[in-house]
């Protein structure tokens, strides 16, 4: 009895198409670890030579973008909201981050410092990247 080559089954795997999900599975597991190193709010920061990385303290990170708008972690608040989130924590002796775009104006910046403030927080830092 002569068995064809076609009617053979095939007894092994083909590994090129699991090698290239895996790379595909790695460039996007590659794409978001940098996205979340730099926070949750993609922001442009503006430049100093004297830029530190966030150190590790613990901090209320708020963003504040172009067009105004203010996050406090990831959550877009209001800048009453933000003044009652500040005074539930002020007691917990956190330092606030500053994360603001290179673009924003900066009376939207100074109106976020005045709301630290008047909540009873004396610590911030603002963040900026290293040149």
């Amino acid at each position: 009895m002569k068995i064809n080559d076609e009617e053979k089954e095939i007894s092994e795997i083909n590994m090129t198409p699991f090698v290239d999900i895996i790379l595909v599975v790695l460039i996007i597991f590659m794409a978001t670890a940098t996205f979340m190193v730099e926070g949750k709010i993609p922001l442009d920061l503006p430049k100093a030579k004297t830029g530190e990385a966030g150190k590790n303290i613990e901090r209320i990170e708020i963003s504040i973008k172009k067009d105004g708008s203010i996050y406090i972690a990831d959550k877009k608040v209001s800048p009453e909201e933000l003044k009652q989130e500040l005074e539930k924590i002020k007691s917990e002796n956190k330092v606030v981050a500053l994360r603001s775009e290179k673009e924003t104006p900066f009376q939207n910046v100074v109106t976020v410092i005045d709301i630290c403030r008047s909540a009873g927080i004396e610590k911030y830092v603002i963040e900026t990247k290293k040149e």
